[in-house]
């Protein structure tokens, strides 16, 4: 260090930011103290400033050393079989690329293959390799609907590198592990802290995991803070009690009826409806059944309807919407909401002791039968009553394509919901053979997969129909999507026959006939994938 710097060093004071703040502004408008105005201030404000940046390093003292990274659990799991683990590699490399009506080219979405991919090798327990854990992580966090399986698959390990990446902390909301572990679930003093200091998510998951095990505990732990909590999140916490919901829950609910949030007072009012036996479905029972009645003096037995002339208090603290919306007649309002919430169970005693069938085939007067069979319709979905989804849907190849009840498609797929698989799909087939597969993507969507062969066979058939007929391909991409992640793997030798070029007729929409070959070509592509998947998840097994 020359004389000068070491004159400079010894009479700056190192005052680091007052050294950067004078060479932003300059030495003509700022001079350091110490240092002399003129054409040599720059130059002694660099010594200093180089005299002080020695000061600071020989001054740092040592960091305390960092806790040591503990390892990843082990996973107890068994490995998946290479050539699983390699189709793992292939599909979480894969990129989706366009989706939606006009995708082209014969070969598989292999993004789309991935969720039946994580079901299957759930189902059997494997471990996921470590070096896949990264790529699974990333691909959860871009699609929400694939974290359950995902994170499932991936096991404890995916946690321990969640707390060490921020991109990846969904993982620790999301996960079945990332929440209090069964040992944790034990412990009342930190389930008790955790519900007290934790985020909102955590508690959430917290209470869903509580309420799997312990109905009773989950519910006495909402009691305690439910006074105190914001509007939105008493709703979130309501409505984790969906699961499990029981009479024990009534006198909870039935307090929750009288919530300073609307939203909080109509889920109270749903989910106490849901339970046949509770004191607001009484209510409601006796409501609906004054309005509802049978006339035996026409020619016919017929239902009789007498909507509420108004809606006093008592109905809305029961979870009755007084203003009805645009459109809707106050009276025909009240009245749906008033039936849809009764039990169903009501009517066959109300009504000469007649079966859902019987029932619904009966004639309503004065044009009621609509606005009572929807509110049926919504009754059956929340109560899940097969028998009245069975008689409201009707059958699958009547003119009205879903019975009097089903107002939508949305509708019937609820109302199918509450069938066994197998009935499910018999119906949707019925519905495709008669109604063509138009009207059929919601319906399917609630078919188990795979699908039963009648249904595969009723798809695929009013495919090749479509295809034979010329009509516009592209109007049929989504159903197509779904007969590729659906249909049984062991129809692919079945489909073999429609390859080839079909002939166009004149009418049909240009490159109809190239995109419908395509399509199928696609189709048989990824039937074989499937099954090969399924094969390598299963050694010893050969692939359909």
């Amino acid at each position: 260090m020359s004389r000068t710097t070491a004159t400079v060093a010894a009479s700056l004071p190192d005052h680091w930011e007052q050294l950067v703040t004078t060479a932003l502004l300059g030495t003509d408008r700022r001079t350091p103290p110490g240092v002399a105005p003129g054409p040599q201030a720059p130059s002694d404000l660099l010594d200093a400033a180089a005299a002080a940046t020695v000061r600071r390093r020989a001054g740092l003292c040592p960091a305390r050393p960092a806790e040591r990274l503990r390892p990843a659990p082990e996973d107890p799991r068994p490995p998946l079989p290479p050539a699983a683990a390699r189709r793992l590699a292939a599909l979480l490399a894969d990129r989706p690329g366009a989706s939606g009506g006009g995708r082209r080219g014969a070969a598989p979405d292999l993004m789309e293959l991935l969720p039946q991919w994580l079901q299957a090798a759930n189902a059997r327990g494997y471990a996921a390799p470590p070096q896949a854990l990264p790529a699974l992580l990333d691909a959860a966090r871009g699609r929400t609907d694939l974290r359950p399986a995902a994170l499932r698959f991936a096991g404890p390990r995916a946690l321990w590198l969640a707390r060490l990446n921020p991109d990846w902390r969904f993982a620790l909301r999301a996960a079945p592990g990332g929440g209090p572990s069964a040992r944790g679930l034990r412990d009342p003093q930190g389930i008790r802290r955790l519900w007290q200091e934790g985020l909102f998510a955590e508690r959430v998951t917290l209470l869903t995991a509580l309420r799997s095990r312990d109905a009773a505990a989950a519910r006495a732990l909402l009691e305690e803070t439910w006074a105190t909590e914001r509007a939105e999140d008493r709703l979130m916490f309501l409505d984790s009690l969906r699961a499990g919901l029981a009479p024990d829950d009534e006198t909870f609910l039935e307090r929750a009826l009288a919530d300073r949030s609307r939203n909080v007072r109509e889920t109270a009012a749903e989910l106490l409806s849901a339970l046949p036996a509770s004191a607001l479905a009484a209510r409601m029972a006796a409501r609906a059944a004054a309005c509802v009645a049978m006339d035996r003096t026409r020619d016919v037995p017929t239902i009789v309807v007498e909507a509420p002339h108004e809606c006093d208090a008592a109905m809305e603290r029961d979870g009755v919407v007084a203003k009805a919306p645009a459109g809707r007649g106050e009276r025909s309002w009240w009245l749906g909401q008033l039936v849809e919430a009764a039990p169903l169970g009501t009517w066959p005693g109300r009504l000469g002791g007649r079966t859902p069938e019987e029932i619904v085939a009966l004639p309503v007067a004065d044009g009621w039968q609509g606005e009572l069979h929807a509110a049926w319709c919504r009754a059956a979905v929340r109560q899940r009553d097969a028998a009245w989804s069975r008689a409201l849907l009707g059958e699958p190849s009547a003119p009205e394509a879903g019975g009097p009840g089903a107002v939508s498609l949305a509708e019937r797929a609820r109302l199918l919901a509450a069938l066994d698989a197998g009935e499910r799909a018999a119906w949707v087939a019925g519905f495709i053979e008669t109604h063509g597969l138009s009207e059929a993507f919601q319906l399917l969507g609630v078919c188990a997969v795979p699908w039963a062969p009648p249904l595969g066979r009723a798809v695929v058939d009013a495919l090749n129909i479509a295809r034979d007929a010329g009509s516009y391909p592209w109007s049929f991409s989504g159903v197509m999507g779904l007969a590729e992640r659906c249909l049984d793997p062991s129809e692919a030798s079945r489909l073999d026959a429609l390859l080839a070029i079909p002939d166009e007729p004149e009418d049909a929409a240009p490159g109809a006939g190239s995109y419908w070959s395509e399509a199928f070509q696609r189709l048989v592509t990824t039937l074989r994938l499937r099954g090969a998947m399924l094969a390598e998840l299963t050694p010893g097994e050969p692939a359909p």
